[in-house]
């Protein structure tokens, strides 16, 4: 008789967090190249970056960075909870991140509006142009992460709450979900300094 690849629990969670892994690496990869970018962009065009940067408003960012951490923490307590085998607070903190996301994207776009009031968006030419170009690109990337990211607990949420989750067993699932979100919002926390702090 052939033996079942992955016919225990910890072999089951292994290859699980192994997949989620390789995945967050490749997602690493592709803000990696945004970040080469905008290092060759500041060593090339240095003042105009500056200049640029100061375009955005601060304190936008950091009221976002702030939400998106404290998003990140009720996650952690949710994965917690959920191997804990706590449904109703698992499926409550992970409702709790789903809605500090739309937060974080109703901000952004407030952001983006301004922005676009302002002639920034689009607009510019020369350096200032690349560097605005860079900030919609890596930011507007970044907020379908986000939107992603609240697919994804909220329909963990949504299944826990169902009692279509078996926790704590199943908790390697909360745990997947969310290493993403933990990944969405560190690369926040390197967006922001890169694009905000430049100057």
């Amino acid at each position: 008789m052939i033996d079942q690849p992955y016919a225990t629990a910890p072999q089951q969670r292994e290859a699980a967090v192994m997949g989620m892994y390789v995945f967050l690496g490749t997602e690493i990869m592709l803000f990696g190249g945004l970040f080469a970018v905008a290092l060759a962009l500041r060593l090339a065009h240095h003042s105009e970056v500056v200049a640029a940067s100061r375009h955005l408003h601060l304190w936008i960012g950091a009221v976002n960075t702030a939400v998106l951490l404290t998003s990140s923490a009720a996650v952690a307590l949710a994965v917690q909870a959920a191997r804990a085998g706590r449904v109703r607070p698992s499926a409550l903190l992970l409702a709790v991140a789903v809605v500090l996301g739309i937060v974080f994207l109703g901000i952004k776009a407030y952001e983006y509006a301004g922005e676009y009031a302002e002639g920034l968006l689009p607009g510019g030419g020369g350096p200032t142009r690349l560097f605005m170009d860079l900030y919609l690109i890596s930011t507007g990337l970044h907020a379908v992460h986000v939107a992603a990211g609240i697919l994804l607990p909220g329909g963990v949420a949504a299944t826990i709450e169902r009692r279509r989750l078996a926790l704590p067993r199943r908790a390697i699932v909360i745990e997947a979900a969310g290493l993403f979100w933990h990944l969405v919002d560190a690369i926040w926390v390197f967006l922001y300094p890169v694009l905000y702090i430049v100057r």
